[in-house]
């Protein structure tokens, strides 16, 4: 049997212990039913939602701004990505995609049959876009550029210059570019219009999920070309062909509530960030990156050693978790969330300190 694609880090995330100081999740703080007023009238078990419930496709395309044409639902940003992978890459295409990357990610192509190429953004320059490193791994047969903006893990965005230049790389092959936006909504106020409001040639990706701490709901999207957009429709046909109803009414529901979300989320990442950031800044033994946006940042040890060292030491020792960097091809580096509560962020903060007292990210104790 040939190998099955796979993601390691989804692994990981599913079968990791629930640790007290969780700060291995990299959403907003799970939402409450009472976060959405008028729940109970909204839920019903079945109704029409063929291409998506309408008043949730007119709710997205509003927010951001484009038309009911321009809307294909899915099954969270996750789902989001495979159908716009499934309309877009063929077998035997390349697929590029960006080193860091969030591993379901890479596991697409191969899924699909096509060539998986790498292209850098690089922890020197705070993994910003290079689009000459896309240029250079650019081949005639890709049809698919795959960034996220903000970067998992980094926090790094992707400026509209940027975007436009992949979107000519992407024009001069014949090819598309996938943004991956699902932290896109946690950044600070004002809020950033989608990439796939510069060109035809960008396809954004996104949730209530990361942002919002709505991800029971598994609303997802992608934005695109109304030719795009309509492909995308067709592949979920094939996938599941349509969402769960009472989750897309609950959905909609959050869509009239998204500004109160939005502010909720604001209120917890804020803060919460330079807690963060002042408690990383102050130890000798870390490099501070700053995230542009999102909800996750990625601090490196100095000496360059593994993290996975420190991560094995704070979950046995302190019942914290963090995301070691190996998941993100990036081994000195490790991954936190700070979209947790301000007291399971003090707690894994005050451990990951305790952590470094006892010299632990140099050898386990």
């Amino acid at each position: 049997m040939q190998d099955f694609p796979r993601a390691p880090y989804m692994e990981w995330a599913k079968g990791r212990p629930s640790p007290e100081f969780d700060l291995g999740a990299s959403a907003v703080a799970a939402c409450t039913v009472d976060d959405l007023p008028g729940w109970q009238d909204a839920v019903e078990l079945t109704g029409r939602n063929e291409n998506g419930y309408a008043p949730l496709v007119e709710a997205i395309a509003a927010r951001y701004g484009v038309g009911v044409e321009s809307v294909a639902t899915a099954p969270g940003a996750s789902g989001a990505n495979l159908l716009a992978s499934i309309a877009l890459v063929g077998p035997g295409d390349d697929v590029l995609v960006e080193r860091p990357a969030y591993d379901p990610l890479l596991a697409l192509p191969p899924l699909l049959g096509a060539n998986l190429v790498r292209f850098d953004r690089s922890a020197d320059a705070a993994f910003r876009l290079d689009p000459d490193a896309v240029r250079a791994a650019l081949t005639p047969k890709t049809r698919l550029i795959v960034v996220t903006s903000p970067h998992n893990p980094s926090g790094a965005h992707l400026d509209d210059a940027g975007l436009l230049a992949l979107a000519s790389l992407a024009e001069s092959v014949g090819a598309h570019v996938l943004v991956d936006e699902v932290y896109l909504d946690a950044g600070p106020a004002p809020r950033r219009l989608p990439a796939a409001r510069l060109s035809e040639r960008i396809v954004s990706s996104s949730s209530l999920t990361k942002s919002y701490g709505l991800a029971g709901l598994r609303c997802g999207w992608c934005l695109a070309s109304p030719e795009v957009a309509d492909r995308i429709r067709r592949a979920r046909d094939i996938v599941d062909a349509v969402g769960a109803f009472p989750a897309e009414k609950l959905a909609a529901l959050a869509f009239q509530h998204l500004d109160v979300l939005a502010a909720r989320a604001r209120a917890i990442v804020e803060p919460n960030l330079r807690r963060l950031r002042d408690a990383i800044v102050a130890r000798s033994e870390l490099v501070w990156l700053e995230p542009e946006g999102g909800t996750v940042a990625f601090p490196r040890l100095r000496d360059e050693a593994s993290s996975d060292t420190l991560a094995a030491w704070l979950l046995a020792h302190r019942r914290t978790m963090i995301v070691p960097g190996r998941f993100f091809e990036a081994p000195a580096h490790f991954r936190v969330g700070f979209g947790v509560r301000p007291e399971v962020l003090e707690g894994g903060l005050a451990a990951i300190c305790a952590a470094f007292d006892h010299g632990a990210h140099r050898a386990s104790r």
